[in-house]
């Protein structure tokens, strides 16, 4: 992996590749440097055709506690604005990868850590992890697809909850929710997001990348029908690629026997 980074590292393990936040001390609060050394790492992750799955994690006490304050507070208007459309740049840099991208949350999970954390394909979380958008509380809103991405996942009246309240909610909590995926122990944390990510890596990586376009497609407008006839051009597509028709024969053969 090319690239030197200050604020984060990048790190590939067979085809795993593991983008860490590493600003510790600050409790990975992101900065404009950050931002955008993060979004150069996204970019090289989903250039990088050896790697099947992507990981985001924090170093330390968080997986990240929302921007920089300090920073942010002392932004002009155009900076302010520069900042809002980075980030959105990020988001979308996730979400519209082929590759399935995991939120690996191991502490705090704050403000647009907890966005980073909801464009992800894939949300995985120690007990010990709190995840909430606190942006009320300094008279804001979420300004990252917050209030957008949050709504899909969880419904209106959850959403509505979380952004009104601004609290921070419990990993367990937030499983019962359905926006976190798996909870694990503490201690095995790292341990368990390797192997979830390597049984994942085992998967067609065209069939990944057509079930994220197609579950993005049905959340949008687009008249359900569109959407039905969509899936079935799709899946025809595939059948008729040589690795679906080589893993079919493959299966078929093994059932005979």
């Amino acid at each position: 992996m090319t690239g030197s980074y200050e604020h984060i590292e990048i790190l590939l393990k067979d085809d795993l590749a593991f983008l860490v936040f590493n600003r510790p001390d600050q409790l990975n609060a992101m900065n404009r440097k950050m931002m955008g050394e993060i979004i150069k790492g996204i970019g090289e992750i989903n250039l990088n055709e050896q790697v099947r799955v992507a990981v985001i994690r924090g170093k330390g006490r968080a997986f990240m506690a929302g921007a920089d304050i300090k920073e942010y507070a002392s932004q002009t208007p155009e900076e302010f604005r520069s900042f809002q459309e980075n980030g959105k740049n990020l988001y979308e840099s996730i979400e519209g990868s082929d590759k399935p991208w995991i939120a690996a949350v191991d502490g705090f999970a704050l403000g647009g850590g907890c966005e980073i954390a909801l464009a992800c394909d894939l949300i995985l979380a120690s007990h010990r992890s709190k995840m909430g958008l606190p942006e009320v509380h300094l008279g804001l809103i979420p300004g990252g697809g917050g209030t957008q991405r949050l709504t899909q996942k969880v419904g209106i009246n959850r959403a509505k909850e979380m952004l009104f309240t601004g609290g921070q909610y419990t990993a367990t909590e937030l499983h019962g929710w359905g926006i976190v995926n798996r909870v694990f122990d503490d201690e095995k944390f790292d341990g368990e997001v390797q192997a979830f990510a390597k049984k994942l890596a085992r998967r067609s990586t065209q069939s990944i990348a057509q079930l994220k376009r197609l579950t993005r497609l049905s959340l949008t407008s687009t008249p359900f029908g569109d959407r039905i006839n969509e899936e079935a051009r799709t899946v025809e597509k595939l059948f008729l690629t040589d690795e679906a028709q080589h893993a079919i024969k493959a299966f078929a053969s093994k059932t005979k026997s």
